[in-house]
């Protein structure tokens, strides 16, 4: 076996599941999980309608860089969201089938292994498909703490230039998990300026791009910090998206990665012989999705409505903080965010995340440490029940 297997730990829900084994519930109210950042509101009727008028296309093999009318699509999906001039579909696109997997499988195609040390950087907290990707690909992961004092933003100060001299490849997350923290342009010259000097390259998370709270405001994307400062062909950074979040279609596995076309030259090779190609039904539904915004639209006013209630409700007795994007509470706890966890759930059926599950000890400090993710995924009337519990709780602590 890898031996590099002994070196992952158990995924967050996993460690969820031990702390809550054998916890009694309150059998008197309903469970309500927001744990998990799935999203619940509805997969939309054209989305549905387009997969299913197209299963005939279950009968043929799907090529690894997909069908051109897909990346069209995306390509011109990117030209409007972020104002660029130019994508190309042939070289600076690729389907993928979510951005979980490509994120993954990009770190085993770009990290070279007889190098020496080789460092993947990763944001702390952090989703830990960059961690498992990074050790699969024989790396060290180093972490670049955010924390409630410099607003979530990355302080790139913090590592030495020892660690950024050994880095290939660094994972950032914008709007990130789970803070919600939007990077912002002083952040993205910063890390350009670096990935210049020491030649490693940027993978940019961007699967929670699409819930922002102000129509007039969207929020700030790897490729447009790379057009704002003139970076024609967007040198050594690759972004990862997908329709899970956006269009309320996980199960449906549809994302896509662009940027660098030399970087994806080589990852689709790679991703020929992964055996990764998504299924032509799919891409057929993901054109209509990419298409259309006004699904879109309403899924940001429902998670607005779901904000703004959750918030008016926790208020009076906790610190709570509208993010900047994404759909999270990062939520700091009176007690031990395990300890927390668990009686909320004992107490009033409420599942949520100890943030700690979520990051690691870095320079003396886990950033998730007291802290719990609650996942604003379910119904306004659940979130508002559970947002209802929480206060409660919290009031006889």
């Amino acid at each position: 076996m890898n031996p590099n297997l002994d070196r992952l730990q158990s995924y967050p829900f996993q460690k969820l599941g031990a702390l809550l084994d054998g916890t009694a519930r309150n059998p008197d109210v309903k469970p309500i999980a927001l744990h998990i950042g799935e999203p619940k509101h509805p997969t939309p009727e054209f989305i549905k309608r387009t997969l299913a008028d197209h299963l005939d296309g279950l009968a043929s093999y799907p090529p690894t860089l997909g069908g051109e009318a897909l990346r069209l699509a995306i390509a011109e999906w990117l030209q409007r969201r972020y104002g660029l001039t130019a994508v190309d579909p042939h070289s600076q696109v690729i389907p993928v089938n979510g951005s979980r997997e490509a994120l993954f499988a990009f770190a085993q195609a770009v990290i070279d292994p007889t190098r020496p040390d080789a460092v993947v950087v990763c944001p702390n907290p952090f989703y830990q498909i960059y961690e498992g990707a990074a050790l699969l690909a024989q790396a060290t992961p180093h972490f670049l703490n955010n924390v409630t004092a410099s607003g979530y933003a990355f302080n790139f100060r913090d590592l030495p230039a020892a660690i950024w001299q050994r880095t290939q490849l660094i994972y950032v997350c914008s709007p990130g998990n789970p803070t919600g923290h939007v990077m912002t342009l002083a952040e993205w010259e910063e890390l350009f300026a670096l990935s210049d000097r020491y030649g490693f390259i940027i993978a940019a998370d961007e699967c929670y791009s699409e819930i922002y709270f102000d129509e007039a405001r969207p929020s700030l994307g790897a490729l447009e910090a790379a057009r704002h400062f003139g970076r024609t062909g967007f040198p050594n950074l690759v972004v990862f998206s997908s329709l899970s979040k956006r269009s309320n279609v996980p199960g449906m596995r549809s994302g896509f990665v662009a940027g660098d076309a030399q970087i994806l030259k080589k990852f689709l090779l790679y991703r020929t012989y992964h055996g990764c190609a998504m299924s032509p039904p799919v891409q057929l539904a993901s054109i209509a999705a990419w298409k259309d915004e006004a699904h879109v639209r309403e899924n940001r006013r429902l998670y607005r409505e779901k904000f703004a209630t959750a918030l008016a409700i926790l208020k009076p007795v906790m610190r709570v903080e509208m993010p900047a994007a994404a759909f999270y509470l990062w939520l700091p706890t009176p007690a031990s965010d395990t300890e927390f966890t668990r009686r909320l759930y004992q107490e009033q059926a409420v599942s949520v995340l100890p943030g700690s599950y979520l990051a690691r000890e870095a320079r003396g400090v886990n950033p998730g440490r007291d802290r719990v993710r609650i996942a604003l995924v379910a119904s306004t009337e659940e979130c508002a029940e559970a947002a209802r519990r929480i206060r409660d709780f919290v009031s006889h602590l």
